[in-house]
């Protein structure tokens, strides 16, 4: 059932796997590093609510949040993207062990953004590197025929020269087309990448290191999207200036950015 683990550390994982509440739970056996998962039913979260209810008002599939499932169905969903991901060459977690309700899933390495945080002080390209390989990756994984739903640096993996994924809770795929779900990817990842750099022509260089390798079907649906977030700006700026906070310096910094290299333009009233 569990490859290449002894006795003793399956009874550490069961153990911890039986008596741990949390919800991603990191496990030391004797020679290597498990997470376990846990997937609890719950009710659609007020963010997903709204979401759904503003694609339901303006009728863009970009915004329907993804399925709500029970917890087996959840994990079918990530067992599934694993595999597909797997399947298409990129670093995944091996699963050791899966239940009704939780995977327990190897240890890839330090996650991107933690590589990062190391880097802010010391090396500023080499930070931003990181930043442009999020994007160029993301790019083969769209030419791939694939989509990740919550693109993050703390959810890519570089491990000595091979780049990875975790966290495969979304799948927008299943409520939208794939071209669109692609380009909710890209906004979704610029939402970290315009806002972190440390070089004002890093933005340019991930847009284009992801262009080169997405399909051009994407590409076309990122510009078809824009003008819905653009519109969004000048009230976001309005909410600014009453209480700064990161997530609109975020929404700003990279609406802003894909409206300029896809032509959109924000409605002004």
């Amino acid at each position: 059932m569990v490859p290449e683990l002894s006795d003793d550390d399956i009874a550490t994982m069961l153990a911890a796997l039986a008596g741990g509440s949390l919800r991603v739970e990191r496990v030391q056996l004797s020679d290597r590093i498990v997470w376990i998962k846990r997937y609890r039913g719950s009710g659609l979260r007020l963010g997903a609510r709204l979401q759904g209810l503003a694609a339901r008002i303006t009728g863009r599939s970009i915004l329907r949040p993804s399925p709500l499932l029970k917890p087996e169905d959840a994990i079918d969903r990530e067992v599934r993207q694993i595999a597909a991901f797997t399947r298409a060459g990129f670093l995944t977690p091996t699963i050791y062990l899966r239940s009704k309700t939780a995977l327990v899933l190897s240890h890839l390495g330090r996650p991107i953004s933690k590589q990062m945080g190391m880097l802010t002080a010391m090396d500023i390209d080499a930070h931003d590197d990181l930043l442009v390989r999020c994007a160029l990756e993301l790019g083969n994984l769209h030419a791939a025929g694939l989509c990740h739903g919550r693109p993050h640096p703390r959810d890519f993996i570089l491990d000595e020269g091979r780049f990875g994924f975790l966290d495969f809770e979304e799948e927008p795929a299943a409520v939208m087309p794939l071209a669109v779900a692609q380009a909710r990817d890209v906004w979704l990842l610029f939402l970290q990448i315009a806002s972190r750099c440390l070089k004002p022509e890093t933005p340019p260089r991930a847009y284009a290191a992801w262009k080169n390798a997405a399909p051009a079907e994407a590409e076309t649906a990122l510009r078809q999207v824009m003008p819905l977030f653009t519109g969004f700006l000048p009230l976001a700026r309005f909410l600014l200036r009453l209480r700064r906070g990161q997530d609109l310096i975020r929404f700003i910094a990279a609406t802003d950015f894909l409206a300029s290299v896809t032509g959109a333009q924000a409605r002004t009233n």
